[in-house]
């Protein structure tokens, strides 16, 4: 898959937010403050094949669960095969409530783009420990399980492609963001880990994933590589334990 090909989707992405903020801003009137979108789309690094559209929403008042089965709908509508990338995270205005974690308000203080905003709200930013606390938590355990699951596993099916591109890459997710308190792209991660590597940590795998990941190919070839995963997570343990130290970004 070539750089055009990322580019034409990318393109393609950004007319569907935008037709998705109009939509969601119909539905949700004045009850709607802003919608923006954040990750890939919005700092780069965007693949046809890997990246999710990320919105951010932030609204008046909590999101019940059929207010957000409505604006699904309304994405389905509007295109269902882009749909299926959709990621809503979502916040009242005192960022309270809602989905929205620490790395993802950092990213929405950072390099959010606008799609319609009738007010600017801005969210304290996250500490540094306040990320390490989420990073060391569920995302943390999650990845470890999907590691060691696919260290276990015989085959690599279809429906796995995207996950296990997702595992081998999520090592540089964590030093990077362990190390700086931001959201960088994949790119930024890798190429940060590869320049601060924890001890035992396979950055040679990081890179490989990440050139999959550009291309939007098949990752099969990079299948017998889930042998390193258990070690990847011992690595990324030394870290989160403090066994491995990293200087905390002065921004």
């Amino acid at each position: 898959m070539s750089k055009d090909a990322n580019d034409t989707a990318r393109i393609a992405a950004l007319k569907f937010a935008d037709a998705l903020a109009s939509l969601f801003r119909a539905q949700l009137g004045e009850r709607l403050i802003g919608a923006y979108l954040i990750g890939s789309l919005a700092h780069g690094g965007f693949s046809r094949r890997y990246s999710d559209i990320d919105i951010a929403l932030i609204t008046e008042v909590a999101l019940d669960t059929a207010a957000l089965s409505t604006l699904r709908g309304l994405a389905a509508e509007c295109d269902a095969t882009l749909s299926q990338k959709l990621s809503v995270f979502w916040s009242d205005r005192s960022f309270t409530l809602g989905r929205f974690p620490p790395l993802d308000r950092v990213d929405y203080l950072d390099r959010a783009v606008v799609l319609t905003e009738r007010e600017c709200v801005l969210p304290v930013r996250p500490t540094l420990d306040e990320i390490r606390v989420y990073l060391s938590a569920a995302p943390f355990t999650n990845w470890t399980e999907n590691a060691h699951r696919f260290a276990g596993m015989s085959v690599l099916t279809p429906g796995d492609h995207k996950p296990f591109i997702r595992t081998l890459l999520y090592p540089a997710r964590l030093v990077y963001s362990w190390s700086t308190g931001l959201m960088g792209s994949n790119d930024d991660a890798v190429e940060f880990t590869r320049e601060h590597p924890p001890p035992g940590m396979n950055t040679d795998i990081l890179t490989e994933a990440l050139t999959y990941r550009q291309a939007g190919t098949d990752p099969d070839e990079l299948f017998p590589a889930r042998t390193i995963l258990p070690d990847q997570v011992k690595s990324c343990i030394q870290v989160i334990t403090g066994l491995s130290r990293y200087p905390a970004s002065s921004s």
